[in-house]
């Protein structure tokens, strides 16, 4: 699961270090001068007061969980299809030399030899991506507070939700085992290094802003899954542009889980602005405004301390993940969602959630030209993941 805001990794917040893994918390208007209260600010404030008293009150998270969980049946029908049968379903071994081949060796040199021909900064790319799948304890934590899973592992058959969330996880876990698989054989990583990052990354946890509230999450969801659909898919068609088929089905295979993952937490958040599209809106701005983080912003390798801020100047300049797709992400939401369209369904506090949203793809384009014409030269950074060779990034 992958996604960056606009301007990258300056929006996110530094990794932590080995002695400090918790995320930092902002305090805003710590010193704010109290306001004088006069008269005229007293009215305002009570006309403001009876102004919203007349709009009905935001749902609380507790009662969004309840309108998920009263789609058990609706998520029996159009989420748990979307799972592929295990029989049908690829494995880590389909697409790796089979280690019980007489070939095997031959098939690992034939691997080999195609690595070698890729630079180094296309595997930052690929050892970032695999960094974020391995953390999927950290996601399927999340995933099943969203609807109040409290017991991660339940073995009930007649929920549809424990069903989702168990069986989305079973598929997720064979990415980061078929990448980690991927580079040890070819060699080309410091594998100890990468695991490093792996276990500091798990430890760390994961930036959500979702303030328990489980529709800000499936909105996070639904843009990570796109977000990492396009990045798997870029490095697919970057390792066939540099002659490794083996490497484009291994990323080819991994986005293409991404893309039925993203068409199911999208259909969740279609039938949330169907239900309750005040509240839904008003999550969606929530997000927006706080931004939709990468989930491994906190990677750390036990040296850079601004390491998703160069891996991620990297994707920028590969073309792997930019910029612009967050762009396009943010407008591809707000159309499918159809949040021009919401009609009567919306209070005041909507209807200014409504009016922000749509006008957020501008805004987003507008930063993102900005972004690009305030990009500084070409430096080159070394990085841990390749025996500290330096690779240019564009900071």
């Amino acid at each position: 699961m992958m996604a960056m805001t606009p301007g990258q990794a300056a929006c996110c917040v530094r990794a932590p270090t080995p002695s400090s893994c918790e995320p930092r918390r902002h305090v805003a208007f710590l010193h704010r001068r109290p306001r004088r209260v006069t008269s005229t600010t007293a009215t305002a404030t009570s006309n403001h007061t009876i102004r919203n008293s007349r709009e009905p009150a935001e749902m609380t998270p507790p009662e969004k969980a309840d309108v998920l969980r009263s789609l058990d049946g609706w998520a029996e029908t159009n989420l748990l299809p979307l799972l592929k049968p295990v029989e049908r379903s690829w494995q880590p071994h389909d697409l790796l030399p089979d280690s019980s081949s007489p070939a095997f060796r031959d098939e690992v040199n034939e691997l080999r030899a195609h690595a070698m021909e890729i630079p180094d900064d296309y595997y930052v790319c690929l050892v970032g991506n695999m960094v974020t799948e391995e953390a999927l304890p950290t996601y399927h934590a999340a995933l099943n507070s969203f609807v109040g899973n409290d017991d991660p592992s339940s073995s009930s058959s007649s929920d549809a939700w424990a069903r989702w969330s168990r069986g989305w996880t079973a598929e997720e876990n064979r990415h980061g085992d078929l990448l980690n698989r991927y580079l040890y054989l070819c060699g080309r990583v410091d594998l100890r290094r990468v695991e490093q990052t792996i276990h500091h990354l798990i430890a760390a946890g994961m930036h959500l802003d979702a303030g328990r509230c489980p529709y800000r999450g499936f909105i996070y969801t639904a843009f990570q899954e796109r977000a990492t659909a396009i990045s798997h898919g870029n490095t697919a068609r970057r390792a066939g542009e540099l002659g490794d088929a083996r490497l484009a089905r291994i990323c080819g295979a991994i986005a293409g889980d991404e893309k039925r993952h993203e068409a199911a937490y999208t259909r969740v958040v279609d039938e949330l602005f169907r239900l309750t599209p005040d509240a839904a809106v008003r999550a969606l701005e929530h997000m927006m405004r706080e931004r939709i983080v990468m989930p491994a912003c906190y990677m750390f390798d036990g040296t850079d301390a601004e390491l998703f801020r160069h891996y991620a100047a990297v994707a920028e300049r590969l073309g792997v993940y930019t910029t612009g797709d967050y762009a396009e992400l943010v407008e591809f939401f707000v159309e499918r969602w159809g949040v021009a369209g919401l009609g009567d369904g919306l209070a005041g506090e909507g209807r200014r959630a409504q009016e922000y949203v749509c006008r957020l793809p501008e805004r987003v384009r507008k930063v993102e030209e900005y972004a690009r014409r305030r990009r500084g030269q070409i430096q080159r950074v070394p990085f841990s993941w390749v025996f500290d060779r330096e690779v240019e990034v564009q900071l």
